[in-house]
């Protein structure tokens, strides 16, 4: 029998419901809400504190929905308003490549390492329906993106290295090892080298 949620990640899986509810995932009729469900959970799972698994409950809330930074701050605190904007894309209007540059350099430089475990638990959650994906409907998946499969893997594989690369300890270590080792199930182990962005990757 499981115990009880705290009421601060009840209030923040209620709230992410309620924001992300006419959503689904892209190309899909699933509910767009189970992702970043996903999040919060693998977060709590490889032993982060209750505030970053708020954060990745409402990772998205910024981004995909009509909730303000000052509602985050009232209703959830600064450090987790904080934590959701540094993982919220400024301005969806660029290109998709500059946009993935963008999230890259900012991950490189950013001395926070809990900004670094919602970001690695939001892709790996993405790379596991990936994964999914592949099994169930093939390549084909690849045509619900914006950005081809060269964009993708490259896009992915930095990341996963740059995240074993900074998160060295738990938490997040293991997080960052299991991200490289779902990385190499979707793209069949091929790993570039950090920034060799592959011909096509300015795709929209």
């Amino acid at each position: 029998m499981g115990g009880q949620a705290t009421s601060v990640l009840t209030d923040a899986i209620e709230f992410a419901l309620e924001r992300h509810r006419e959503q689904v995932r892209k190309g899909t009729n699933i509910p767009y809400i189970l992702h970043p469900l996903n999040v919060g959970y693998i977060l709590l799972q490889h032993g982060c504190s209750e505030e970053v698994a708020v954060a990745g409950f409402l990772h998205d809330t910024l981004e995909d929905t009509v909730t303000t930074v000052e509602e985050l701050r009232q209703r959830f605190g600064e450090r987790v308003a904080w934590l959701v904007q540094q993982v919220t894309e400024t301005d969806r209007s660029q290109p998709w490549e500059e946009r993935k540059r963008h999230t890259v350099e900012r991950l490189r430089q950013v001395e926070d390492r809990e900004v670094l475990l919602v970001a690695c638990a939001d892709k790996l959650d993405n790379l596991q329906m990936m994964r999914e994906g592949i099994r169930v409907y093939g390549t084909e998946i690849w045509e619900r993106f914006k950005a081809p499969l060269p964009a993708q893997r490259w896009y992915y594989t930095t990341l996963a290295e740059l995240f074993c690369q900074r998160l060295t300890a738990e938490p997040g270590a293991t997080l960052a090892m299991r991200t490289m080792e779902v990385v190499r199930q979707v793209f069949a182990d091929y790993v570039p080298p950090l920034g060799d962005t592959p011909k096509g990757a300015s795709r929209r």
